[in-house]
């Protein structure tokens, strides 16, 4: 056959594939657009017409649908930023240890509603900060953690991260209802869900596993998934994830006092006054010369006058954004400047700011002091002074050394790590550590968990301690 025919031949049936695909695909699309249209048209129609329904039952049922109809737009949205290109990586310092404790700690009150146990095991080798982009791991992380919890009815769900060769493997087991074999691949399919029964009387819209897989890929990693029906699955993330010091050797026992060399300068522009303040008291202690700003014309302003070395800048304020902010502070200073963006904001920056010189760091909220400084550390190329131990860090407390009073708190404490009970823990750990200067001692060291919500490593130090 003439080469050029075949090519056309190769083409043709490309073509066509991908025109069914389409087809199949705007099919589901449509399908999944008129459930829940269908259901407020029908609502609305009984409301019309008198008939015996309540304004709360209808207004719950359009809620609903409502919320499935944003979920499926937001859904559709993230794909189709994904495979246009637009969706970019904005990798930062991140505390992965307080990230999988966040992400167990928001799952947990639902997991105990149901009856199951949630627990978190973390291998001791994996670091505190690496280099990833955290919003977009945490969404792969909720996926994988809410469908454990929706599709387990009895038993448990665990998440095990373990740690080798700067490759973090995050396995997800649950002993729920498992997946057919035929379905393995196909959950992984835009609105694909599998097809047992178990799976299809359960609500959503198959759209999570796609997102989950993609950012798996998009974040240089990979994701597979291993079932037995009727006994569970294991969901294993596999992700590159480059561990970043803040000190090494003796000085990773020691507090941060300063830094060698000239004075730097840093202007905060965030507009919650509190967490302004933080990060000033902060910078402010280690010897930085520190400017702040409440919203972004007034940083521009301060930028002009006292030309800092590096911004930290919130991207939701009143007035202009962020982004917008951090569009003109580029274009007055250019790249000497560095700029890191500080938010809470998972969706991503707003096209117009996609240049990867707008900024060269992205922290997010709730900001982890130690990720923090490793980002200023990066930016700078900043060397640390260090002053003695830090109590605070001194983990090994012998249990000799704590008061017999103390001793009743340990099992309270461990337990109410375990359910994530934040402010009744807060509670517990203050009557323990007024026992004696040890318990003192070991309840800083807790306390610096519970501020970034690591309740494995908590779990982890009290049972170390009750042990010896």
């Amino acid at each position: 056959m003439d080469p050029a025919i075949a090519e056309l031949q190769r083409a043709k049936a490309a073509a066509e594939a991908a025109n069914e695909a389409k087809s199949r695909y705007l099919v589901a699309v449509s399908h999944e657009i008129r459930s829940p249209l269908n259901a407020i048209y029908g609502y609305a129609q009984l409301l019309e017409r008198g008939d015996a329904v309540t304004g709360a039952e209808a207004g719950a049922a359009i809620r609903r649908s409502v919320d499935h109809l944003t979920n499926l737009a937001e859904s559709l949205l993230e794909i189709s930023r994904i495979e246009s290109g637009v969706l970019k990586i904005r990798s930062g310092v991140v505390d992965i240890r307080a990230v999988l404790g966040q992400i167990v700690s928001m799952f947990r009150a639902q997991a105990i509603g149901k009856g199951l146990s949630l627990t978190l095991h973390v291998s001791d080798n994996l670091p505190r900060l690496v280099k990833t982009d955290q919003s977009r791991l945490k969404q792969v992380l909720i996926n994988l953690v809410s469908n454990a919890i929706k599709y387990t009815e009895a038993g448990s769900v665990e998440v095990a991260v373990n740690y080798r060769s700067e490759v973090a493997t995050i396995d997800v087991i649950d002993t729920g209802i498992g997946i057919e074999t035929e379905d393995m691949e196909r959950v992984f399919e835009p609105f694909e869900r599998g097809s047992s029964t178990g799976v299809q009387s359960q609500p959503g819209i198959g759209l999570g596993l796609t997102i989950t897989r993609v950012l798996a890929h998009v974040l240089g990693g990979d994701i597979t998934a291993t079932s037995t029906v009727g006994a569970g699955s294991r969901f294993r993330l596999k992700l590159m994830l480059s561990p970043v010091a803040l000190a090494s050797g003796k000085e990773a026992s020691a507090r941060i006092e300063s830094y060698r060399g000239t004075r730097r300068a840093v202007l905060i522009i965030e507009d919650d006054p509190e967490q302004r303040a933080a990060m000033q008291s902060l910078l402010q202690s280690l010897d930085f010369t520190v400017h702040a700003a409440k919203n972004g014309m007034e940083g521009i302003d301060l930028a002009s006058r006292y030309a800092p070395d590096l911004v930290l800048l919130d991207v939701e304020m009143p007035g202009i954004s962020g982004w917008e902010t951090a569009l003109r502070l580029r274009r007055a200073h250019g790249t000497p400047l560095k700029i890191v963006m500080v938010s809470a904001n998972t969706a991503g920056p707003d096209t117009r700011y996609l240049d990867d010189r707008v900024c060269d760091a992205f922290v997010a909220k709730p900001i982890a002091f130690d990720a923090l400084l490793a980002t200023i550390q990066q930016e700078l190329g900043l060397q640390w002074n260090h002053s003695g131990p830090d109590p605070a860090r001194a983990e090994e407390v012998p249990a000799s050394a704590l008061p017999l009073e103390a001793a009743p708190y340990l099992e309270r404490l461990r337990r109410l790590a375990q359910i994530g009970h934040v402010l009744e823990f807060e509670r517990q750990l203050g009557d323990f550590e007024n026992t004696g200067p040890a318990a003192g001692s070991f309840a800083a060291t807790l306390r610096e968990d519970l501020d970034n919500f690591d309740f494995g490593s908590i779990i982890e130090k009290i049972e170390n301690v009750r042990s010896q």
